[in-house]
């Protein structure tokens, strides 16, 4: 039984998926696939597969075009996402690749402006250079993005909590202003800091659903893969053919671990919402940390709207410390639990600087209107011992600002 303290933080938001975790441990590893009864979905390594005749095959005749152990992980996600299909890409950056060769020269896309930094590069400097037309907009104001919906706009790319700052996007609001302005263009939400635990944005009215499933999908930063969830048959066939024909696909190993990662994720996301929760209150009252941006917290602008389309919040906790970069750098080099390094979403804590880091190929000057500045400080929680956290984050703290008493 969860205590009255260890329920607090979960008042107001939506309740837990049905049946999520059984469907995650259970659906795609039926033991009766398999001649053995394997109950543990195995390894397929064989790249290709013996034929009956010409054309006459058991489902399988090429491990790009199609894997059984990537079969099994597929299955599992399209049902934690609540979608009818799932495909799993080589990282998060390939689903994104795949998903814009949807498109033809001359459409256009419609992108959130505050996305994680790869996806900002990606749709700058190789999709534009490729023919597609981009448009960044602040889509957490739904009167910019239906004013800059235009005659070719084929795509609305948007992220919830935005990378690093952390801004909540109403995606049914979204999808319902773009669908109404004409049904067939594609809203695609990238999930990858919420999990399919916390959020469902196919429930939602979005389209597509995307990870970079090397984060908390997988959990355990042992892997790099790209998953996209839908219910729309035409889109998963034109998907489906786009994985194939590019090839942009993880390997059965890879397709293992995530599967595995699966199995524990509704335990992990639950303690990672536990441990955020304690560590931005910690960070809140600190006299060393000038404001806590974290959609857990009723100071978080967009709380309300988080609660609404939610079921909790993720670890990820971004903060603005007091000083400037000196001190910023102070905090970041004297922390000893933490380990300063790029990516999110393992059970592991991690700390890094996003202008510096993962936001370092977003242009200085959409940098500073986006808020993301050198004195910005992005964590990933983990599952540790949130104590332990504490300590590590005020003696961390005391270094970068030893002349302030907490």
């Amino acid at each position: 039984m969860e205590s009255n303290s260890q329920k607090d933080h979960t008042n107001g938001f939506q309740s837990p998926f049905k049946s999520f975790a059984t469907s995650a441990l259970h659906v795609g590893q039926e033991a009766e696939q398999w001649k053995s009864m394997a109950v543990v979905p195995p390894i397929s390594l064989s790249t290709t597969f013996k034929q009956f005749g010409p054309g006459e095959h058991a489902g399988f005749e090429y491990s790009r075009s199609g894997n059984p152990t990537r079969n099994c992980l597929e299955k599992a996600v399209a049902a934690v996402d609540g979608a009818k299909y799932s495909l799993a890409l080589a990282s998060g950056l390939a689903a994104t690749m795949t998903i814009a060769h949807m498109l033809k020269c001359g459409d256009n896309i419609i992108c959130m402006n505050d996305v994680y930094g790869g996806t900002n590069r990606y749709f700058r400097r190789v999709a534009s250079e490729m023919g597609l037309e981009v448009s960044f907009v602040d889509c957490t104001k739904l009167d910019c993005l239906k004013a800059a919906i235009k005659p070719n706009t084929k795509l609305v790319w948007v992220e919830t909590p935005t990378n690093p700052t952390m801004k909540v996007i109403d995606i049914k609001g979204c999808a319902d202003v773009v669908h109404a302005h004409n049904k067939d263009i594609i809203v695609v939400v990238d999930n990858t800091f919420m999990s399919a635990y916390f959020q469902r944005p196919l429930a939602l009215g979005a389209d597509i659903c995307m990870y970079s499933a090397t984060k908390y999908m997988n959990g355990h930063s042992d892997v790099v893969m790209g998953l996209v969830s839908m219910n729309r048959d035409d889109l998963y066939e034109r998907l489906k053919f786009l994985q194939n024909a590019i090839g942009a696909v993880p390997s059965p190993f890879d397709c293992y671990l995530c599967n595995r990662g699966l199995k524990t994720l509704h335990l992990r996301m639950k303690q990672h919402f536990i441990n955020a929760v304690a560590v931005a209150k910690f960070l809140e009252a600190d006299p060393r940390v000038d404001k806590v941006v974290f959609p857990g917290l009723p100071s978080h602008p967009q709380y309300e709207l988080m609660k609404r389309q939610c079921t909790g919040c993720p670890g990820m906790i971004t903060f603005y410390i007091k000083g400037d970069l000196t001190n910023a750098t102070a905090f970041l080099r004297n922390l000893k639990l933490f380990a300063l390094a790029e990516s999110l979403g393992g059970y592991e804590s991690l700390a890094e600087h996003p202008a510096i880091m993962t936001h370092a190929s977003v242009p200085e000057e959409e940098r500073e209107v986006l808020g993301i500045s050198d004195t910005l400080i992005r964590l990933s929680i983990g599952i540790e011992d949130v104590e332990d956290i504490i300590v590590d984050l005020d003696q961390a703290l005391k270094a970068a600002h030893p002349q302030i008493k907490n």
